[in-house]
């Protein structure tokens, strides 16, 4: 796709970004580039998007390889929209940027999030963007189990996939999945399987508030996936944690689930200034940053030459579609047994803890006051604090069997 230079509209944030890069060269630590460093390879090239879109409508997003989501699913609330409207493009703080929504009244039908996402075609690399988190929302009542996010990923095509890979950045202002107060998380995946529940991943967190605006930065290189946070290296995940195949570019903002709802509609927005990858190149924060501002300088709001994703140019395919990952089917089925009649029935409003046992039949839908899937009662185990998450839909539950 060819470069797209138009007058910018903020050209005092150039002049700041150039001060702010001089100023990180000179105060700012980080760590060298990696020595295994990939070579670039033909398909090699860099993306760059300023997000200077007019609506989640301009033809230009999926021109450029962009999605606004608006199918239902998961991750989050069951029952909860993901409506183009969540995905705006307002000007922030002087600058234009990807603006994402995400509502909630305590319930699914009422609950909504959003997501912005680009085709699968990344590896390894140097990832950016200039996020701005939020720990109140801008109008209700405050306290939802909020997730607020910039990540990679490749779908995963079976229970257990090993050529599965996510980085995430993942910040939660609110607490939840068993915390009480504000945690950012740096995750990268192996794999996973959702029933029974199994979470093949390693993690770095900070118990701390990351309100306001935030340059992000992970690089993915010779074995070692390094995360960023403002010009100071966080984490450092290598082994089996280290991505196998191409993945795709992701931002979303969505609500694990309405346990803290405490009444009325609340909007959280999380906003993102812009993104950059360079393909098969590792550069320090600063570097990036020079990077943007030159884009900047030069008027140019979007770039893209990346091919596949580097490397081999791998398609977006498995590699050998004739031998794609299996999984071994028990050959006896568990069952809930004779636990099922001592286990309560689960309520949406019920709070349970790790270890309790719940019966229930999930919906058809992900929304428990739908129609059920005909799988019948099952009997469920909470792998940690939960209220408002359906089991069967949600990885906070563990299936032990039809009862």
């Amino acid at each position: 796709m060819t470069t797209i230079r138009t007058p910018r509209r903020r050209l005092a944030g150039v002049a700041a970004a150039i001060l702010a890069v001089a100023a990180a060269g000179l105060a700012t630590a980080h760590a060298e580039p990696d020595a295994g460093a990939a070579e670039p390879a033909a398909c090699d090239g860099v993306l760059f998007d300023d997000f200077a879109y007019d609506s989640s409508s301009d033809p230009d997003i999926a021109a450029r390889g962009w999605t606004v989501r608006t199918n239902a699913g998961g991750p989050g609330v069951p029952g909860a929209a993901w409506p183009a409207g969540n995905v705006s493009f307002p000007t922030v703080d002087g600058a234009t940027s990807l603006q994402l929504r995400a509502a909630t009244d305590g319930t699914g039908g009422g609950t909504s999030h959003a997501e912005f996402l680009h085709q699968r075609k990344f590896f390894e690399g140097t990832y950016a963007a200039r996020v701005k988190f939020a720990d109140a929302p801008v109008s209700g009542t405050d306290g939802d189990h909020l997730v607020e996010t910039f990540f990679t990923i490749t779908p995963l095509d079976a229970p257990l996939d090993p050529d599965y890979g996510e980085i995430d950045f993942e910040y939660l202002p609110n607490g939840g999945w068993g915390e009480t107060g504000p945690i950012f998380y740096q995750t990268t995946w192996e794999t996973y399987q959702n029933e029974p529940w199994i979470a093949d991943n390693t993690h770095t967190s900070q118990r701390e508030s990351f309100d306001g605006w935030h340059d992000l930065v992970f690089t993915v290189s010779g074995g070692h996936v390094k995360y960023y946070v403002d010009g100071t290296l966080v984490a450092d995940h290598s082994g089996k944690y280290y991505p196998e195949t191409p993945m795709s570019v992701n931002f979303n903002l969505w609500f694990i689930d309405t346990a803290a709802h405490a009444g009325g509609t609340s909007v959280y927005h999380q906003q993102v200034d812009y993104f950059m990858h360079s393909v098969g190149e590792v550069l320090s924060p600063a570097e990036v940053n020079a990077r943007v501002a030159g884009y900047r300088a030069d008027g140019t709001e979007h770039t893209d030459t990346v091919g596949t994703g580097g490397g081999e140019c791998p398609t977006v395919g498995p590699t050998d579609p004739t031998d794609p990952p299996t999984t071994e089917e028990p050959t006896d089925p568990p069952t809930g047994g004779a636990d099922c009649a001592t286990a309560v029935d689960w309520a949406f409003g019920s709070v349970y803890t790790a270890g309790n046992t719940v019966v229930h039949e999930r919906s058809a839908n992900g929304d428990p006051g739908g129609p059920k899937s005909g799988d019948g009662e099952h009997l469920w185990r909470a792998n940690w604090w939960t209220q408002g998450s359906e089991p069967g839909w949600t990885p906070q539950w563990t299936d032990l069997g039809s009862c």
